[in-house]
């Protein structure tokens, strides 16, 4: 998806949008948004030399008053791909929610075991692939990141979840399905909504849902349609991955929405102009009945992320 369509369908805002329109239905207890972002002061939480782009801050004060009027109470907070390695952002949001918060970190190869057991204790559960944003193309050198983390959270009994393309989960399919540990594909798992139920791949991404450790996030509709602000087009897609699984679907904001598209670290880039109200509405269409909501909303969140 090209970045002028992009720009054409959601619009830019300087600062992380809050929610202008009001829930259409009844927000269930404990629910968890399964992906957000903190981007500290840059003073304090500078951005890794070899990011692709630069966001301006999105912080705990403002994610809770997205929260705030959405009724959502818990919380996962992902490593972006401009911190490189670094989770001290991360961590600084997970601490001002408290109990409430998980993370998923992004970690380097020389990580001690001292260092992940407190990012355990701090509430990290599981580590992100960024095989999207500054990432790998290379099914190949995709497989063996893979299966080293798969090997590194086996022994720490924590997840990995991979943001990537449709075209990668099928090159992967295979070692996704025999992992050790849970994995959890970012935003649709890469389908894109003009593709339909019936686009390349789609079908591999739900036979994955069926092995039982595979989780999708229905996340990021804006990064698969165009059709703003509703992105009713994602509809029959998330509908889909439902019925192949409704044990192992999350849903997440994606908040605060940088463009990360942008991919030129000399000048900010600019937040998709999201609202994230009209775009959790969705899931009323997605999910008609509450029960389901509420395996969506708080269950299959509550032992994914042990909270």
């Amino acid at each position: 998806m090209s970045n002028s369509n992009h720009a054409a369908a959601h619009g830019f805002t300087v600062k992380a949008a809050q929610p202008a329109t009001p829930l259409n239905f009844v927000m269930p207890a404990d629910a968890c948004d399964c992906h957000t972002h903190i981007h500290g002061a840059v003073e304090t939480f500078p951005y890794f030399a070899g990011r692709l782009y630069t966001p301006g801050p999105a912080l705990p004060d403002e994610m809770a008053a997205l929260h705030e009027a959405l009724g959502i109470r818990r919380v996962v907070i992902v490593t972006p791909s401009v911190y490189g390695t670094d989770n001290a952002a991360t961590l600084y949001g997970m601490r001002a929610r408290g109990a409430d918060a998980r993370g998923v970190a992004v970690l380097g190869e020389q990580v001690s075991a001292r260092e992940l057991d407190l990012m355990h204790a701090a509430g990290i559960r599981g580590m992100r692939i960024n095989l999207h944003t500054g990432g790998t193309s290379d099914p190949r050198l995709a497989r063996e990141r893979f299966k080293a983390a798969a090997q590194r959270m086996q022994a720490r009994g924590w997840h990995i979840q991979i943001f990537t393309t449709l075209d990668m989960v099928v090159a992967l399919q295979d070692d996704i399905a025999a992992s050790p540990v849970p994995v959890v594909l970012d935003h649709f798992g890469g389908a894109q909504a003009a593709g339909g139920v019936q686009q390349a791949g789609f079908e591999v991404l739900l036979s994955l849902l069926g092995c039982g450790h595979v989780y999708v996030k229905i996340s990021g509709a804006y990064r698969c349609s165009t059709r703003a602000p509703d992105y009713a087009d994602c509809t029959p897609l998330a509908q889909a991955l439902l019925k192949a699984n409704a044990d192992r679907i999350v849903w997440g904001s994606d908040w605060p929405h940088p463009h990360s598209a942008v991919q030129d670290a000399t000048r900010p880039a600019p937040f998709y102009a999201i609202d994230d109200g009209r775009l959790l509405n969705q899931l009323a269409d997605w999910a008609p009945h509450a029960v389901l909501r509420r395996k969506i909303l708080v269950e299959n969140p509550a032992r994914l992320y042990d909270f």
